[in-house]
């Protein structure tokens, strides 16, 4: 669902004077000043006081606010659900009754003026697509729309997002001549990122670059962009058929960064057979050994885990078994085998 001109529904907690708008100035008192009494386009108060306004009806509804994702509402009476994400004026809602679901659309109605947008298609540049096995996740026009705006809408794909010899790409030191256009194809690469696990590691490189760029950094971008132009279809599926396990897969590169001497750690989550997260970033101090640096991308995926069994009990699917991290790093198996961590401390072969 989407609310129109939702950040005129705010009510404003303190006094706001505005010039007078051009068309509308009085002749006779031209340097007067209008006092606000509900918020307006263009205040900074705006956006705050459209969620106070929004989230206060939910909870008089009867929804509380989760606290691991303050966009979140849940509505639980008896055995029956809501769920409420919102983002500003666009929303996504879903249940389990179609009365109570029913008399929530009924009350928003009322309250606000709102558009129903029908079933989940498209939400934030991100296309939900069903299936009998459950849904698919793209964002294939948004990779086509940044193909266009990158002039690289007719190029030729390769096969990787980056190549495997990073450090000894020519003309390392010569300054790309427009950042602002490098940093704007990066910004929107790295939202191309929540549905697209494959270029994470290679988006989460070029982004150290933004500072200073240079032409090789470009002919990086040149090649992630190159890349997607061959896989605009690719996203993530979530498929309803499995167990409810969560998994994670840790590891890092020790001295990845040879310019910082730090490492890059990432992670990815399972629930079931299903992706729900990922990351890679590389960490924010020198790793003193390659056991550091696996034990710094196990703190960081172990806190990821915690947020995300504190979500899912909010959400409230139970948790039958305790989470199984997986490293490859066998005196790091060890050290966590002995702590006390709510873990199950797991290694695979590194290939």
């Amino acid at each position: 669902m989407d609310v129109r001109n939702s950040f005129l529904h705010g009510d404003l907690t303190k006094t706001v004077y505005m010039k007078q708008p051009e068309g509308f100035v009085d002749k006779e008192h031209h340097d007067h000043v209008c006092l606000l009494h509900k918020s307006l386009y263009g205040l900074k108060q705006a956006p705050r006081a459209w969620f106070d306004k929004f989230s206060n009806f939910l909870l008089k509804f009867g929804f509380f606010c989760s606290i691991r994702d303050p966009s979140l509402f849940i509505c639980a009476k008896n055995n029956d659900a809501i769920f409420l994400l919102l983002y500003v004026d666009d929303m996504v809602i879903t249940g389990n009754s179609s009365g109570l679901l029913n008399s929530l659309l009924d009350a928003l109605n009322q309250q606000f003026r709102m558009k129903n947008l029908g079933e989940l298609h498209y939400f934030l540049g991100i296309q939900a697509q069903f299936h009998p096995q459950g849904l698919f996740l793209s964002q294939q026009k948004y990779a086509e729309d940044l193909l266009i705006e990158a002039a690289m809408s007719n190029c030729s794909s390769v096969a990787t997002p980056l190549s495997q010899q990073l450090n000894r790409t020519p003309m390392q030191d010569k300054l790309f001549k427009n950042p602002k256009y490098f940093r704007s194809l990066v910004g929107k690469l790295q939202y191309l990122t929540l549905t697209r696990p494959d270029i994470q590691f290679a988006v989460n490189y070029v982004c150290h670059k933004m500072h200073a760029p240079t032409v090789s950094d470009f002919q990086l971008l040149k090649r992630i962009l190159r890349y997607i132009k061959g896989t605009t279809t690719m996203g993530i599926s979530f498929n309803k058929n499995t167990d409810y396990k969560m998994r994670v897969f840790s590891d890092s590169d020790y001295n990845g960064f040879q310019s910082s001497n730090r490492s890059t750690g990432g992670f990815c989550t399972f629930h079931g057979n299903n992706i729900i997260s990922w990351s890679s970033k590389k960490q924010p101090t020198v790793s003193k050994s390659s056991i550091e640096a696996e034990y710094r991308a196990m703190s960081e995926a172990t806190s990821k885990i915690t947020w995300l069994v504190n979500l899912l009990q909010d959400l409230g699917v139970p948790q039958f078994h305790k989470p199984e991290l997986f490293c490859d790093n066998l005196i790091q198996v060890s050290m966590l085998a002995q702590s006390t961590l709510p873990l199950i401390i797991t290694m695979f072969e590194n290939k």
